[in-house]
């Protein structure tokens, strides 16, 4: 509208209306970049199995063990990206039940689950923090958030002698989950696009384990429908310091 004139009430209204229509768009084109996207990474493994496929065919004397070596490692990546989506819709629609989850009890469970990939790639991990740090959510989806996290900062790492710090912290109105890694200096260019879905930071991808572009989008996604907050910040010494902070559980009452 960009209604022009002094301030009044109309002048006000058009604005707010204004105002809307601009978080429409907003919101329309970066699900129009998301499903852009999307549909780009999943043509890729489907693409690459039917190259596979075609070369089998044209070439039956081809060793078959390596063949369905190959099309269960696209296979296996695309059922993973798939399922990714399927969580982020999840979490953007709110859709879960909410309960009394301890944040500390979830950071030690996904540290203990991925110690034998931290010892695979030299990684150290040291958690920390106070005892009982409770939160109001769906446990499985924070589960992820914090297994999403732990591993996002153990693949991103040094390639010796790289460390990860996990720490959780209570205070009086909110919980905090914090995951520093070392590794490679990032720009805060770079760090302001990690979250996005499908999004990667193309130097910090190991080839063995580039994952699907969607574990930061799906730790914001749950984290905004848990009705916190997402922080990643370049750490001066390299590497990323990555903050969930989370509305604290009300007291309980008898």
């Amino acid at each position: 509208i960009r209604l022009p004139g002094r301030r009044d009430e109309f002048r006000e209204l058009a604005d707010a209306f204004d105002a809307m229509l601009a978080r429409l768009e907003a919101q329309i084109a970066e699900q129009q970049r998301f499903a852009a996207n999307a549909s780009h990474e999943l043509r890729t493994p489907l693409a690459i199995t039917q190259t596979l496929l075609d070369v089998a065919r044209n070439d039956p004397n081809r060793d078959s063990g390596e063949l369905v070596d190959r099309l269960h490692a696209v296979n296996t990546r695309a059922i993973s990206l798939t399922e990714a989506l399927l969580l982020l819709s999840r979490a953007d629609r709110q859709s879960f039940t909410r309960e009394q989850v301890d944040l500390s009890l979830i950071a030690e469970e996904a540290t203990e689950t991925l110690l034998p990939l931290a010892g695979k790639r030299g990684v150290t991990i040291e958690t920390s923090g106070d005892a009982t740090t409770p939160t109001v959510g769906s446990r499985a989806l924070l589960l992820q958030v914090t297994t999403n996290l732990v591993d996002n900062a153990i693949v991103h790492n040094l390639r010796e002698q790289g460390a990860v710090w996990v720490t959780t912290s209570a205070h009086s109105n909110c919980v905090v989950l914090t995951v520093e890694n070392t590794g490679e200096k990032l720009t805060p260019q770079l760090v302001a696009t990690l979250a996005e879905p499908l999004q990667r930071g193309t130097e910090r991808i190991r080839t063995d384990h580039a994952g699907v572009g969607l574990g930061l989008a799906i730790v914001k996604s749950i984290t905004q429908a848990h009705d916190g907050t997402l922080t990643l910040t370049p750490r001066a010494a390299g590497g990323l310091c990555v903050t969930v902070q989370l509305p604290a559980a009300p007291p309980h009452t008898d």
